[in-house]
Formats: C-alpha cells, structure tokens, sequence
C-alpha cells in the first residue's frame, strides 16, 4: 500500500477522544487531511492543533502569529529558553523544540487532567526539553529564575476567558523579571467589540514594557467581530518591520500596530491592576462556528 493510501486508511480509522478534565469536557478529533493531526477542544472551543508528523505546523491563525514572534525570538536552530503560561496540546512547546533543538523550556498548565490526557494521546518527544508544571500561572511563573527566558508566552483561558489575575500590571511585572533583557513576552488576547478588554491589556503592557506591538486580523482591530489578537512586549526594540512583512504573508493576512498609533489605539484606557482585574470577555457562540 502507498504512503497516500496508508495516510488516508488511519485518517479513517482514527475516532475521536472525549473525556473530562478539570477545564470541561475534553475533545481531542482527527484531523482528516493529515495522518496524525488532532484538534484539542475544551467545551467545544479550539485550544489547540498539534501535527505529530511535523510539530512545525501550525494551523490556527493566532499560533502561527506566536510563531512569528517565536522566530524573531532567535534564528531557527538556536537554542532557546521559553516558558509557556497554558500549555493545551504543547503545540508551540512543540514548535520551539521543533525549530529550535535542545531548546530548554517550561510549560505551566493548570489542568492536570488535561496534561495527563495530552500526554497519553498526543506524547511528547522523550527527547525534548519540556518541564510540564500542573499548577497556576502565577504559581508557575513564580518559580522561574530572575532573566532567565528568552521568551515567556501567555495563552491562558479558562471557560474561553482569561483569568483576572493574569491581567494586570502586577503579573506583567512578574513576568518582566522572569524575561532576560532583549527577551520578549508575548500574549494571546481574546476580545470583541467594544475592546475595552484589549485596549485595558496595551494600557497595562505598556506600564511595565517600553516596547510593544500588537497583531491583529484588521476585522478584530475595527472592533467588527471577536478574535484573537497576538501582544508582543520587550525592553528593546522589536523587530516590528520583519512581523509585519510575516503577518501580512499568512493565508490569513493580520496587521501589526506600534508606536503611536498603538497608543492612540487605547483611546486613554488605563492599565489594569490586580485589585480592579476582570477576566476577559466570553466570546459568543457564533466565534465557534
């Protein structure tokens, strides 16, 4: 039997895995256009989509924009120190191992069940670099040396919603000792119109970080529908020319915003602390349709 026909026999055979974690109800669904591809839902929202044939594609848009600011990080091949605050399937742990060989990196996810579930049905590479922590992001990250990250990546929801207490100007200042200078962090945000919720989130990276970009679907930043929006922040200068030229290239073109115009994007929002933090908004049944 051909490769295409042994591919296409285990796309057939392959069933869905359904089980429930801390986080809900669990879904792990093949991906019927690649051999061993599966799309990780939680209450019937896309987390995440690991390929284990090549853990270097990324097939949601919002990953692929993280991967961007991944390769700008560092040159392909060069090893790299990361901590990923939510881990889902690991599939940007994945990618940096993928990409980036005897990478050192650190995944915090709080869900233990799902750890387990991704584990076992999606394991890790036993060669790779990857600490899994089943405990809170705050938790997590406090534990992590002063400047010892490259790269810290926030990609955590709970009931699609991110968490309060990883909102403010008090978490960011826990992430910015973690990050050592010229490091970056980089946030997925999940908002809809009004965007009070995005703009609280520039207003808050921008006390803590002097440098900061902000990718975007250019529907999302008009405030048309809800969507996911990538928030890149350093102390050095990004490489703002480079992501902007990657952005615009996807099969989904995004636009970066910085400088002034991501200020004036704010409209005067201020930043969030911990004691007047909320959790971003939910997004409407239709963002899953």
């Amino acid at each position: 039997m051909g490769r295409s026909k042994k591919g296409a026999a285990r796309r057939q055979a392959a069933e869905a895995v359904v089980e429930q974690v801390d986080g809900g109800l669990a879904e792990l669904v093949p991906d019927r256009e690649r051999a061993r591809a599966w799309t990780l839902l939680v209450d019937g929202a896309p987390q995440s989509h690991v390929d284990l044939d090549d853990p270097a594609y990324l097939s949601f848009e919002y990953q692929r924009r993280l991967g961007h600011v991944i390769d700008l990080v560092a040159p392909p091949g060069r090893a790299v120190h990361a901590v990923h605050l939510g881990g889902g399937a690991f599939t940007l742990a994945r990618y940096v191992a993928a990409t980036r060989p005897r990478s050192t990196q650190q995944v915090v996810e709080r869900d233990a069940a799902l750890v387990q579930l991704v584990r076992r049905e999606l394991p890790l590479d036993p060669n790779v670099r990857i600490r899994v922590r089943s405990v809170d992001a705050r938790e997590g990250l406090a534990k992590v040396p002063d400047g010892w990250a490259d790269l810290v990546i926030a990609d955590v929801f709970s009931a699609a919603r991110t968490p309060a207490h990883l909102t403010s100007t008090e978490f960011l200042t826990e992430v910015r000792r973690v990050v050592k200078p010229g490091g970056c962090y980089a946030a997925n945000l999940a908002d809809g119109p009004p965007l009070a919720h995005l703009r609280g989130q520039i207003a808050t990276a921008a006390a803590v970080f002097p440098e900061l970009a902000l990718v975007a679907d250019p529907t999302v930043l008009r405030g048309k529908r809800f969507g996911n929006a990538v928030l890149v922040a350093s102390d050095q200068p990004l490489p703002v020319a480079e992501l902007t030229r990657r952005a615009a290239s996807d099969p989904h073109p995004a636009r970066v915003e910085h400088g002034k115009p991501l200020t004036d994007f704010t409209g005067g929002a201020l930043p969030v602390t911990d004691a007047a933090a909320i959790a971003s908004p939910a997004p409407p049944p239709s963002a899953f349709r």
